[in-house]
């Protein structure tokens, strides 16, 4: 990827990055709310569209809010995806990991307390994950019926790909990029074509700390061991396949795109051949909030 002399961001402070990351409870939030709200009343209250669209807007209000801080990742395959392209540091990825799917354990919770009888009268008292009155689809994602494990499988590789790619073709400010400030816009926006357009086999999550996180409370809060292995076991993909999909996604973009970028004046010589997808070298003294060193310096520099 980028050359043996590039070094990496310097790591924030964690205390200044995990509060941002906290935010993932809003989007969690505002997304598990939608589907609730859908689910308990039937559909007279809401639909797949309502819910995607609080989803994607969930994001652009927590890239809003964390931006600055942490990067707002907001999901481990970001992150993944980020470390695989040197623009944050490995030793940082399991403890981001492990906030945002604490912070997605949580926010069911709130969901559970703000639905609890909503859910109670829909499901008449009994919390199961399958037939006409189940719940728990509220908070993780299952397969349709008909869907086999690799299709799904495949299904979460090629989506959450296709989120990279998009990610970093919005943030790459040696692309076309989008007017400063509007990025968690474009990313919104992309996140809701990508699930309207392909939500249909288990859900799209792309997401694994937004998945697993909110199953793992389901399991505690009585749903049951069925939460895991409905589906044929279906819970592990939605975990492993997006990180495999963030692999995918991050060097689908170097090297049909990062790394055919011209060079710019002043670039070292080294760039013409490594692929980078931004300044990767960001030097100790820069003036950069964490936030912005964290995302390796892709995100645009406050005035």
């Amino acid at each position: 990827m980028a050359n043996d002399d590039a070094t990496i961001a310097p790591a924030a402070p964690l205390p200044h990055c995990l509060p941002g990351e906290a935010d993932y409870l809003i989007v969690d939030d505002l997304f598990t709310f939608g589907s609730a709200q859908m689910v308990t009343s039937s559909g007279t209250k809401g639909n797949i569209l309502t819910a995607y669209l609080a989803g994607a807007l969930a994001v652009m209000v927590a890239v809003y809010m964390a931006g600055g801080v942490s990067g707002a990742h907001l999901n481990p395959a970001f992150s993944l995806a980020m470390c695989l392209l040197e623009q944050f540091p490995w030793w940082k990825l399991p403890i981001f990991v492990a906030v945002q799917t604490s912070g997605a354990f949580i926010s069911a919770g709130a969901v559970y307390a703000l639905y609890y009888d909503a859910i109670q009268h829909y499901s008449n008292g009994t919390l199961t994950t399958s037939g006409p009155w189940e719940t728990a689809s509220i908070f993780a994602t299952y397969p349709a019926d008909y869907l086999s494990l690799f299709n799904g499988f495949l299904d979460q590789v090629m989506g959450t790909a296709l989120l990279i790619v998009g990610i970093l073709a919005i943030l790459d400010t040696r692309n076309k990029g989008v007017p400063k400030g509007l990025e968690p816009v474009a990313v919104a926006l992309l996140v809701f074509s990508i699930e309207v357009s392909m939500g249909s086999n288990c859900g799209c999550p792309m997401n694994p700390a937004r998945d697993f996180g909110p199953r793992l409370f389901t399991y505690i809060a009585g749903w049951g061991a069925e939460v895991f292995s409905r589906g044929n076991g279906w819970w592990w993909v939605p975990v492993v396949a997006p990180l495999l999909g963030a692999a995918l996604g991050s060097a689908l973009y170097q090297l049909l795109v990062a790394f055919h970028h011209p060079l710019e004046e002043g670039d070292p010589p080294a760039d013409q051949t490594s692929l980078v997808l931004v300044n990767v070298a960001i030097p100790p003294d820069t003036d950069m909030s964490p936030g912005e060193k964290d995302a390796g310096g892709m995100l645009p520099p406050k005035k």
